[in-house]
């Protein structure tokens, strides 16, 4: 039944169909099925075959992967985003939970100092807990954040670009932007976000998830959990205090642009906040949205912010594994293609 299971989920990580896997294996399709389904068992000549297809170690169809119940991970995703694909998105995320909270454990980290919330949290909480976590990632004051990635990484919470075969911006591929898990307090937390997109759309993915660690680890049943970690990210990367000086005097998309330069947010976040303060009344925002899709900015904004990159993960590779192993050997001891333990933890260019 686990082999069976292994199979099936290498099938979502890799988004192929049974028929396409049973194809690639040569393998028929009703015996396929069969295996998954734990009514066959798999023998090793079928789990060579699988392994040979997909360029995946053996030692993925013996590990026991975590588990992660699907209704305990946050995403941030299209409201139009498919069902369906959560279970790919599901499978690429236990196996990036499974080797970076083992590596995290391996590395002494004992879990984030992060605020956890179990009970109600008003908009007014959620400002009050962005400033929390402010001070929890040690990023001074209320300025902008420069490197939000790094700060999570210093705080021990490992930020895993999740990467699709053949997909230049996985975001818009599978309909989600970034997913969390944070068990327990003194449990490993890892945020993973899909790659391709701009840096302020990752920064903003990144703080999202953030949110959803803080505030919903613990609530499980909250009204609008996406529309809570929304204003939590944008609390986070413009504090309060701070939005004053923003959306004091004329606000225009040219102004709106030299805050995005500054504070690492998308305009139509920044239109949003203002918005979500009171700064902007519901007919600016109408307005400022339309000026946006009039010059064509809804897609493609001007003022690029570079994407991040994380390093956590590859130095705890590096650090675990030693120097003079090679990646395919270490992708065979995390039981994990290369090409996937790759994207997880990808070299400094």
């Amino acid at each position: 039944m686990l082999t069976g299971e292994r199979i099936r989920s290498l099938r979502h990580l890799l988004g192929l169909s049974q028929e396409q896997l049973a194809a690639a294996a040569n393998i028929g399709q009703s015996r396929l099925s069969e295996i998954e389904n734990g009514r066959l068992d798999a023998s090793n000549e079928i789990l060579e075959r699988i392994a040979r297809a997909t360029g995946t170690p053996l030692s993925f169809f013996e590990i026991i992967p975590p588990d992660i119940p699907l209704g305990t991970l946050r995403f941030r995703k299209y409201a139009t985003a498919r069902r369906t694909e959560e279970k790919r998105i599901k499978a690429l995320y236990d196996e990036a939970y499974r080797i970076t909270a083992d590596l995290l454990v391996r590395a002494g980290y004992d879990g984030p100092d992060l605020p956890m919330v179990s009970g109600d949290a008003s908009s007014n909480d959620i400002e009050n807990l962005a400033g929390q976590a402010r001070e929890a990632l040690q990023i001074g004051g209320d300025g902008p954040i420069r490197h939000l990635t790094r700060a999570c990484e210093r705080a021990g919470i490992a930020v895993v670009p999740l990467t699709l075969p053949g997909e230049e911006d996985e975001a818009h591929a599978v309909g989600h932007f970034g997913v969390s898990y944070w068990p327990a307090r003194h449990e490993p937390a890892v945020i993973g976000y899909f790659t391709g997109g701009p840096g302020d759309r990752q920064r903003f993915t990144i703080g999202h998830e953030l949110g959803h660690l803080v505030l919903h680890s613990r609530r499980r049943t909250a009204e609008d959990p996406e529309n809570e970690a929304n204003l939590f990210a944008g609390a986070l990367l413009l504090p309060r205090d701070r939005a004053v000086e923003v959306f004091s005097g004329s606000v225009t998309l040219s102004h709106l642009a030299r805050m995005k330069a500054i504070w690492g947010l998308s305009i139509q976040a920044l239109i949003m906040r203002g918005s979500h303060l009171g700064f902007i009344d519901e007919q600016r925002k109408t307005s400022l949205f339309r000026q946006l899709g009039a010059r064509g900015w809804k897609k493609n904004e001007p003022v690029p912010v570079h994407p991040e990159e994380p390093l956590l993960v590859r130095k705890m590779l590096d650090s675990t594994y030693g120097p003079y192993v090679s990646e395919p050997q270490i992708a065979d001891r995390v039981g994990l293609s290369a090409m996937v333990l790759r994207s997880f933890a990808p070299t400094a260019a």
